[in-house]
């Protein structure tokens, strides 16, 4: 059974993940390619509800990238299937546990049966607040910036913005995710190590945490796993530990803290 957070252990607020390796471990196991997105998608079941389990508040998932659109028409379909079933299946599961559902990205290029699943699960669960999951879908870090820029410039040029006050509070808020903290780690599966146009403006400070599992065999016990290696991390915002020691008493002595519980079996 999986334990709770340990309330001497930072937990992020914010888990971003690209799930990387569903095709692999298809391949792996002699499997068609959409053998490995059907078992992807329970593993996303099971680090949600991981999630929720140990505090976190935001989930991002990196679903459906912009450029997969490149990938060969019957998985690109499969997968559009694949979206619309678990959707309509869990929304249930959504209200009950009380999680809040987001989506973000070019929603309108995506098919209209998924385009209507995610409003509904969205607007059904706008209420709720114990953990926000948020699927990135037809989504790309630099369409998105462009996206923010060309928004920023038609406020620009109808007069209600000036140019010189746009900063990167303006620009963040001009994102698509706008009412989203910044992710405080990011995880990638499959031992890739790069962040393929994810989150490019928002994970500017995050902390990393590469795996080499490809994601249908990325385990709740893993995700602790990273939760630990997040909290003995320390975060200096390109200050050294010595200022947030003389800031707030935290830094080189948190850290230490952090290492200390992270030998323990739970978040």
């Amino acid at each position: 059974m999986s334990q709770h957070v340990n309330s001497a252990q930072p937990v992020p607020r914010h888990v971003a993940i690209i799930m990387d390796g569903n095709g692999r471990w298809a391949k792996k196991h002699g499997k068609p390619r959409i053998a490995g997105h059907h078992a992807g998608a329970e593993t996303v079941l099971s680090i949600v509800e991981e999630a929720t389990k140990c505090g976190v508040g935001y989930l991002t998932l990196f679903s459906f990238s912009t450029e997969n659109w490149n990938r060969v028409e019957s998985e690109v379909a499969g997968l559009m299937a694949l979206f619309v079933r678990y959707l309509n299946s869990q929304v249930d599961a959504l209200l009950k546990n009380d999680i809040r559902f987001r989506a973000v990205g070019q929603l309108e290029g995506l098919p209209r049966d998924l385009r209507l699943a995610l409003e509904r699960d969205m607007e059904l669960s706008k209420n709720n607040g114990s953990l926000t999951l948020i699927l990135a879908l037809n989504y790309g870090g630099r369409d998105e910036i462009v996206h923010a820029a060309r928004s920023l410039a038609r406020q620009a040029a109808s007069g209600s913005l000036r140019a010189d006050d746009i900063d990167a509070d303006k620009f963040s808020a001009a994102l698509w995710t706008n009412d989203i903290p910044d992710p405080d780690l990011l995880i990638r599966t499959s031992g890739e190590m790069r962040i393929s146009n994810f989150l490019l403006w928002q994970l500017a400070y995050s902390e990393i945490v590469v795996r080499p599992e490809f994601w249908p065999d990325f385990t709740p016990e893993i995700f602790r796993e990273c939760l630990r290696d997040y909290a003995g991390r320390e975060r200096r915002y390109g200050r050294s530990s010595e200022q947030l020691w003389a800031e707030n008493g935290t830094g080189a002595a948190s850290a230490s803290l952090a290492r200390a519980v992270r030998q323990e079996n739970n978040c």
